[in-house]
């Protein structure tokens, strides 16, 4: 059963970074591309980034390029979100999705996390 389940969200500066982990059981795990969405209040999710299924592929929403970046550890159906340089308007609930190809559309993802919040302070 695929299951996605998100950690590694907390407190941190502006300024300063946070390393969100997106674990599944199950062997499919490299069978999947995995994407972050963030989500604020009463708005729909926004891509953030994801990584395709063999790691080919990265893509990023334009205001995070160059400051978050993605890479899997499919030994270990883990896949992480590095996240630097964090800014207070980013402190929303992250949630990890996975489906069959990268897409910034979250209709396209099959299984979802509960989501992991991420604080930003100023």
């Amino acid at each position: 059963q695929v299951q996605p389940v998100e950690s590694g969200g907390g407190l941190v500066q502006a300024g300063g970074s946070l390393r969100l982990s997106c674990a599944s059981s199950g062997r499919t795990f490299s069978f999947y591309a995995v994407g972050w969405f963030r989500q604020a209040p009463g708005k729909e999710r926004v891509f953030v980034g994801g990584i395709s299924w063999d790691s080919r592929r990265t893509s990023f929403e334009d205001s995070v390029k160059g400051r978050f970046t993605i890479n899997r550890d499919d030994g270990e159906n883990t896949m992480y979100l590095q996240m630097t340089r964090l800014k207070p308007e980013e402190s929303v609930v992250y949630h990890c999705a996975m489906g069959g190809q990268l897409t910034q559309e979250a209709e396209k993802y099959d299984y979802w996390g509960q989501g992991t919040p991420v604080t930003v302070s100023s």
